[in-house]
């Protein structure tokens, strides 16, 4: 799941958010550094609503409507940054593992290792976009990235 999500939201690596943020994490309080960014999301009207609410000085501004009622938006957000690959890797560990929209599903996973119900239980909150889990499954299901995870796990990593 790591990996798909890394390779989506920072497209296989070649644009993090900011610096090095790789898994498109919003800025919460423990981030020492932030970026603002401005993205495209999918919401629903009480979504729009909820974020113009939020946000009176910087709303998001409607690009289309889609066939589901849902709307695609144009919003600036903050972002946390990251000085390295390697801590964008560990703070989205611990966002999955202990941050509260995720850790139930996290713990889900460790008990019946169902990679596609974690996947599928993580996207409905993550990403906006309306088919983020099924891409998540696919790239998670790629040939190169379990080839990778299997060398990973016995220790070793083809380069």
């Amino acid at each position: 799941m790591l990996i798909a999500q890394w390779a989506i939201e920072s497209k296989w690596g070649e644009k993090p958010v900011g610096h090095a943020n790789y898994f498109g994490i919003k800025r919460a309080t423990r981030h020492t550094k932030w970026c603002t960014v401005t993205t495209e999301e999918v919401f629903t009207p009480a979504q729009l609503e909820a974020w113009n609410h939020l946000h009176t000085a910087s709303p998001a501004r409607v690009i289309a409507l889609l066939p589901d009622s849902r709307l695609r938006v144009e919003i600036d957000d903050e972002f946390a940054d990251y000085d390295s690959l390697d801590a964008s890797c560990q703070d989205y560990a611990w966002l999955i593992t202990k941050g509260g929209p995720y850790q139930h599903a996290w713990q889900q996973y460790q008990q019946d290792k169902n990679l596609t119900e974690l996947i599928g239980a993580v996207a409905r909150t993550y990403g906006t976009a309306p088919q983020y889990a099924q891409l998540a499954t696919q790239v998670a299901g790629q040939q190169n990235v379990l080839h990778a995870v299997a060398g990973v796990e016995v220790g070793r990593i083809a380069v």
